[in-house]
């Protein structure tokens, strides 16, 4: 699976699933009224991604899954989880039962938001008088300011909404401060995020490390992977068997365990600065509407191709494993794409990575009754481009995905 295509336990910075808040440095949200995920075909559309020289091999291992010979993935966006969805309890197919396919690298597992009709909401949301009333009972306490500032607290949790945008959440799991100034935390057992509000951050778990300097510099590790932008157009990406150099002038260099080549190769663009953390307002709870589960083109498929990775088969089939002890009757595969190329290709190819998906998990036996469907690249999570136009390849990887949507059963 590639392990540059992050998106991990619903924490990434322009777009997730399941309207996850992004904490974007876009400066304006993605598309909001989408309902599914990602797909994509067999011909590899006119891209801006650099393509490698005449001279340059086919061989795989010069390249990282699901990007070109001599291409450096982006260091990966990070993202909230859904804030709504983590005062809602449903008792239903959600996360908790999904523990034998946990997020990982590539994969994120998450509880699915739906709009009012039912169908499953994408997209991301900017990370960026008197009438007072206090009521309290044995178990609870509700104190609305009439100002907009208030508080609730119950012996399971405790939210203050200082109305001027700050407050804070906390349960015995999760601990949340917004400072109200596109400043900062979310904790749990888990997961780490930090927002400073100069355009710096940082995400962290046992295994994933992200840092955005918010000079347009930047660094993604885990237990097997580094990627590191400089931030002036140089940078690394290795792993145990590839390491990619780009020089920042037009080429990069490529070891592999075949050899080495050195291959044309675009600077790498700025990392862009993580957004605003949302207002404590986001911590409105909401029932969720079944499980998402997302991944990452680079997880499932090779650069342009629609053909499932021989890699992927295992994922896939602990997914068929968890949908059948489960007893789910029914699951919907989405696919979809960035803005690189037609809209024409960019729907066939979507359509074409849900079918092969789709497929797959037939193949292994799933018993849910499945569906495909794509998107094209018209349900984005995250901006293609950042506001001044240039492109933002990170926010296009994580548009790049097929999602599994289990509606509650």
């Amino acid at each position: 699976m590639s392990p540059a295509v992050l998106a991990r336990r619903g924490a990434v910075l322009c777009g997730a699933v399941g309207l996850s808040l992004a904490l974007v440095a876009c400066g304006t949200t993605a598309d909001t009224t989408s309902a599914a995920p990602a797909a994509q075909t067999t011909v590899a559309p006119a891209s801006s991604r650099p393509s490698p020289s005449a001279s340059a091999p086919a061989d795989s291992s010069f390249a990282v899954p699901g990007y070109q010979v001599g291409e450096i993935p982006p260091v990966p966006l990070f993202t909230l989880p859904d804030l709504g969805l983590l005062t809602a309890s449903t008792g239903r197919f959600t996360p908790n039962l999904t523990t034998s396919l946990t997020s990982r690298p590539g994969i994120t597992v998450s509880p699915a938001r739906c709009d009012e009709q039912g169908v499953l909401a994408g997209g991301s949301t900017l990370i960026g008088g008197d009438g007072s009333v206090a009521v309290s009972d044995a178990s609870s306490s509700v104190v609305n300011n009439g100002d907009g500032s208030g508080s609730y607290s119950d012996a399971s949790m405790s939210i203050i909404n200082n109305g001027d945008g700050s407050g804070s959440y906390s349960d015995a799991a999760v601990s949340i401060v917004v400072n109200g100034d596109g400043s900062g935390s979310y904790s749990d057992a888990a997961v780490s995020v930090i927002v400073n509000g100069d355009g710096s951050g940082s995400y962290s778990d046992a295994s994933t490390s992200i840092v955005v300097s918010g000079d347009g510099s930047g660094s993604y590790s885990d237990a097997s992977t580094s990627i590191i932008n400089n931030g002036d157009g140089t940078g690394t990406y290795s792993d145990a068997g590839l390491r990619i150099t780009n020089n920042g002038d037009g080429t990069a260099h490529v070891v592999s365990v075949t050899g080495s080549i050195t291959v044309e190769a675009a600077p790498l663009p700025k990392v862009p600065d993580v957004g605003r953390f949302p207002s404590i307002d986001a911590v409105q709870p909401v029932e969720a509407c079944g499980t998402v589960i997302t991944l990452s083109d680079g997880v499932l498929f090779d650069f342009g191709s629609s053909e499932v990775r021989p890699e992927a088969a295992t994922t896939l089939t602990e997914l068929v494993q968890v949908l059948n002890e489960a007893g789910a009757p029914q699951a919907h595969v989405y696919g979809h794409t960035d803005s690189v190329s037609d809209d024409a290709f960019n729907q066939t190819l979507s359509e074409q990575r849900a079918q092969a998906v789709v497929e797959a998990l037939i193949g292994s036996g799933a018993t849910a009754s499945l569906d495909a469907q794509g998107f094209g690249e018209t349900r984005p999570v995250a901006p293609n481009e950042n506001p001044d136009g240039s492109d933002n390849p990170a926010g296009r990887q994580l548009n790049r995905r097929v999602e599994i949507y289990i509606p509650v059963f």
